[in-house]
């Protein structure tokens, strides 16, 4: 996160959202400081479950900015072949 959470802009928070099966959608929200980061798997992710592991899907985004400007940087990390 470039920007300064409160001076630069309002609101704009990281949301993660874990799309489990047969049950309800679990959103996190991680609220950066200027200067720190994030890293999270982009589509999905490994989960114990009862039967095993099965895969949990993600969404990523952000809440809504209410005011001022919210500046990032991204760098996506894939392996291409």
């Amino acid at each position: 996160l470039l920007s300064k959470p409160g001076q630069d802009f309002a609101g704009g928070e990281f949301v993660l959202v874990e799309q489990r099966p047969r049950m309800q959608s679990r959103p996190d929200v991680v609220a950066l400081g200027q200067g720190e980061a994030v890293f999270f798997a982009v589509n999905e992710r490994p989960m114990a479950g009862k039967r095993g592991t099965y895969r949990v899907r993600h969404r990523h985004g952000v809440s809504q900015i209410r005011a001022g400007e919210r500046v990032t940087l991204g760098v996506i990390f894939h392996d291409a072949r």
